[in-house]
């Protein structure tokens, strides 16, 4: 039996060079992100019928999230411009992913987070790559207008989704999709916070079609948690409120890009409750093996509303991104599951509480 070297993936960069702006090759920065799996539901048949359900499971990052696909372009263009340091705000995946591609590309990152609505899975993954991590008693809205009152007046770059070359990165797992399907989906759910990710893959579904790489566009849908949901409100949140920290975002960045997914690919953009987030959040992780954070399944929460509506079809092939990895956030997986039996070490005890 002969081995066959195919090599290594390169990361999104090198693997979309002639789809992505251009970056001289000493100043790329990757921890080899993308080429995450695109894993078909096989268990959820009683919910969603004949359709085919797909998990675009992003928490299969380097750092766990989405987040490192923007985040490779943008520090990767921020060590080409020379900058020394880089500064976001986040609710936590940005943190996590600015400060581990700082690390490796030899620069300062400075985070900040709103103080008691950050996840710790996500906060220590900050401190652990070396950043300053800046808690302040306000909330994401208020970090993100700090962080752009800094980056006017100081040498540091921001890295936040409203830095273009993050959603140039992001754009990736719409070509990812594509290729594994081998077409465009009918209809692609995200949840929506910042709403960088629903504009950065109708980017990518559009480029992939001028390109004649796909013959159909999806239907973009995404799903805001009901107490956070500034666009589907159609004005800002001044407290928005969902245990689903990553999407606690009371007004979008990319606002505009979300609408002008939604519009142009004639989707939606709608709420889910908590409640609703919670249940898809359990049933991935108990039906199909698969753990994500509570704001990745406001995704599969919307498209489980969607069937209930009758606006899924058997036939159809529906996406639904996982933006990030149960252990993110183990509190809530701990406080929304069954407790551990505390049992003595006795094998008959044991035996019996197992029902045999």
């Amino acid at each position: 039996m002969q081995l066959t070297r195919k090599g290594l993936w390169g990361g999104i960069i090198r693997e979309y060079r002639e789809f992505l702006p251009e970056i001289e090759d000493s100043a790329i920065t990757t921890l080899h992100e993308g080429n995450t799996p695109l894993v078909e539901c096989v268990n959820l048949k009683p919910i969603f019928g004949d359709l085919r359900l797909m998990l675009k499971y992003e928490g299969l990052n380097p750092t766990g999230s989405f987040k490192d696909r923007g985040m490779t372009m943008a520090v990767s263009k921020a060590r080409e411009e020379g900058a020394k340091a880089i500064i976001c705000a986040s609710t936590g995946n940005t943190s996590a992913a600015a400060s581990a591609y700082a690390a490796r590309a030899g620069m300062k990152a400075f985070v900040l987070v709103p103080d008691g609505a950050i996840a710790m899975g996500k906060l220590s993954q900050a401190i652990m790559h070396g950043a300053m991590v800046l808690q302040i008693k306000g909330n994401f809205d208020e970090a993100l207008a700090i962080v752009k009152e800094i980056t006017k007046d100081y040498p540091i770059k921001m890295v936040n989704s409203i830095n273009p070359f993050r959603i140039e990165g992001q754009k990736t797992g719409a070509f990812e999709v594509c290729e594994h399907l081998g077409h465009a989906p009918t209809y692609h759910f995200l949840p929506v916070g910042n709403a960088g990710n629903i504009t950065a893959y109708w980017k990518g579904y559009r480029q992939y079609y001028n390109e004649g790489m796909i013959a159909n566009l999806p239907k973009m849908m995404g799903f805001q948690a009901e107490g956070s949901a500034p666009i589907v409100l159609g004005h800002p949140v001044e407290h928005p409120e969902t245990l689903a920290t990553a999407i606690k975002i009371g007004n979008p960045a990319s606002w505009d890009g979300a609408l002008k997914a939604r519009d142009e690919s004639g989707g939606v953009i709608q709420a889910v409750t908590d409640d609703e987030i919670i249940e898809a959040y359990k049933l991935l992780a108990g039906r199909e093996g698969v753990f994500c954070e509570p704001a990745s399944a406001a995704s599969v929460a919307g498209a489980i509303k969607m069937k209930k509506e009758g606006v899924l079809h058997d036939g159809d092939t529906v996406v639904c991104t996982l933006t990030g990895h149960g252990l993110k956030d183990p509190d809530i997986a701990l406080k929304s599951s069954e407790k551990p039996i505390k049992v003595p070490a006795d094998t008959a005890k044991i035996l019996k509480l197992m029902g045999f």
